[in-house]
């Protein structure tokens, strides 16, 4: 028996067979949910990119698990989903209804985060809840993709404060209606809403199973368990933290409506196994809509600490009670309503790498340079020349991540709190009348180091035979991704109009504007940032980046101090020691 197992548990337990059993029947039947809500949708943002969450909440509104997909969803789930509860009242909910809502002031993310609760009934009584959160192409709002340079919610699309939505296992066609009447994009956005109701379905369907097997009793002793378990391992890893007062900060370019920056600060407190993340000292929130709700920046603090732990620890009530988040009210990581939050993902990103930041200074053989930063919105709407209906897409791009203090960053990945995939060209060209020109690792965006940050990527876009209506939502195009322990900066990202041509222009991290059949859109990625002295670099590293054509002759030489002959690609090593010895 191990330490975490040996301390007394505080409720009856079943014997560990039967708890393994259960736990992962339980975890289980949400990932199911997860991939049928995927495989049932119509857009290609959840469909494709899988950026939508599903999760079980017990009869208290303890969250009992969550499949493995969007993390800004889940911990924020674990505030809507009692908080709507409580609103709206149990003893109105009957079984088959299902409660939607977006509101991020009620404990999302924001308006296009599109959350579906229901009850699980189990003979007569309500035994807890299933619950889905997808992200909708478009949710309304002053541009396509419902991402703008607003300054309130209200011109961020249309706010669903938690209403019946499906009464006794049918959709309100009323309510159906009124939705889609309301956003771009009505037939994916139809047939995403009903691809929620079929996961909460299928939910309630595998959850009846296991107590039909199980029983009620067994079931419950069963979460209550794993909530218990869960909080054992987390305070046993959490012990082995060292004790003391870390801090970091990160910045946001600018709020998309002045040049201001916006500053996130965090300070973490590890005190004797017990973790607190305090954002004091963070801006007062933003008239533009770099601003978080409380359940966004909840999320954003526990995930690099959640990251640090084992990765088959469950994730569960047991794992939030554990962390103290404190942020001020008022503040760019707590607003008040009505603010604006839809570029609130950007000030989660820094309260990653804030926390990160704080964090490598408690464990520097643990944590990475910091990664791209940004979420990198693109959405785009207009006519489609070939079907005459409106049409509209949004997807996020790819950075690098940062050095890792045993290995290199990944390149162009969707990392910390965005978790999504890639959007295939050919599927993305079929759909919608665009070209993808180019798509590539952007040479030299690394942050150079001992162990390099992660390339960027360009991917250039042309709207085919149409005017388009373009926003991006986006970021560190002035403060790069920094290295750490003698790593280098990463190169910032670049947002243009016509990077080649006569028409060129530096349309900025946050804009929205029209574009012509001819014109080109490039997004070109940050680097993620480097890790420990680049001089320190294997030299054959080096080299096979420059024959991958990652790094430049010049910048090996000039930054890694490598020679490398180019004629038999090879390392001049003479030449490379006395060049590392000058510096």
């Amino acid at each position: 028996m191990n330490e975490v197992e040996s301390i007394e548990s505080r409720h009856p337990t079943l014997d560990t067979i039967k708890f393994e059993v259960i736990r992962n029947l339980m975890h289980a039947f949400v990932e199911e949910m997860a991939a049928a809500l995927a495989r049932s949708a119509y857009s290609t943002n959840i469909k494709t990119r899988r950026d939508h969450s599903c999760t079980f909440f017990d009869a208290k509104g303890k969250m009992v698990d969550q499949a493995s997909d969007q993390p800004s969803h889940l911990g924020a789930l674990v505030f809507s989903v009692p908080a709507v509860l409580k609103e709206y009242g149990v003893e109105n909910l009957e079984p088959g209804d299902g409660i939607l809502v977006n509101d991020a002031h009620r404990g999302l993310v924001h308006l296009n985060d599109v959350c579906l609760i229901s009850p699980v009934h189990y003979q007569g009584e309500v035994f807890g809840y299933v619950a889905n959160a997808a992200h909708h192409v478009d949710i309304g709002g002053r541009a396509p993709g419902s991402i703008a340079m607003t300054t309130d919610i209200f011109q961020e699309g249309i706010i669903v404060p938690g209403v019946k939505f499906v009464k006794r296992g049918e959709i309100d066609k009323d309510m159906l209606k009124w939705f889609t009447a309301n956003v771009r994009g009505k037939k994916e956005s139809a047939g995403d809403l009903r691809a929620q109701v079929a996961s909460n379905k299928l939910g309630i369907r595998r959850i009846a199973e296991i107590l039909d097997k199980y029983g009620v009793d067994v079931v419950n002793t069963a979460i209550e368990q794993l909530h218990e378990y869960t909080e054992r391992r987390v305070r046993h890893e959490f012990q082995k933290f060292p004790d003391g007062v870390f801090e970091g900060d990160a910045y946001v370019d600018d709020d998309g409506i002045t040049d201001e920056p916006v500053c996130i600060k965090a300070k973490v407190v590890i005190k004797k196994g017990d973790v607190t993340v305090d954002l004091t000292g963070s801006d007062p929130q933003h008239r533009g809509p770099m601003n978080c709700t409380f359940a966004m920046t909840y999320s954003a603090a526990m995930y690099p600490i959640r990251a640090l732990l084992p990765s088959d620890l469950p994730m569960n009530d047991g794992f939030y009670r554990m962390i103290k988040v404190i942020a001020p009210k008022g503040t760019v990581v707590d607003c008040n309503y009505p603010s604006a939050v839809v570029g609130g993902w950007e000030v989660a990103q820094k309260t990653v790498e804030a926390v990160l930041r704080a964090l490598s200074k408690a464990m520097p053989d643990r944590v990475p340079a910091e990664t791209k930063k940004t979420i990198l919105h693109i959405a785009f709407g207009g006519v489609d020349p070939r079907s005459k209906e409106y049409y509209v897409f949004l997807e996020t791009c790819g950075g690098g991540f940062g050095g890792r203090p045993t290995k290199d960053g990944v390149d162009a990945v969707q990392v910390a709190l965005q978790n999504a995939e890639n959007s295939p060209i050919e599927e993305l060209e079929v759909g919608y009348p665009v070209l993808i020109l180019r798509y590539e690792l952007l040479p030299d965006s690394e942050g150079a180091g001992k162990f390099r940050g992660g390339l960027g990527l360009r991917r250039d876009y042309r709207f085919r035979d149409h005017e388009a209506n373009v926003t991006i939502l986006a970021d560190t195009a002035k403060f790069p991704a920094r290295g750490i322990f003698g790593g280098r900066d990463g190169r910032v990202a670049r947002y243009l109009l016509n990077p080649e041509g006569e028409n060129f222009k530096d349309v900025g991290s946050k804009s929205t504007f029209y574009t012509s059949p001819t014109d080109i859109v490039s997004m070109q990625t940050p680097g993620g940032g480097g890790y420990g002295d680049p001089f320190e670099r294997d030299p054959e590293a080096v080299l096979d980046d420059v024959r991958c054509e990652k790094v430049s002759l010049d910048r090996a030489r000039e930054v890694y101090g490598v020679v490398i002959n180019p004629e038999n690609w090879t390392v001049d090593i003479q030449e490379t020691s006395k060049l590392r010895k000058t510096g």
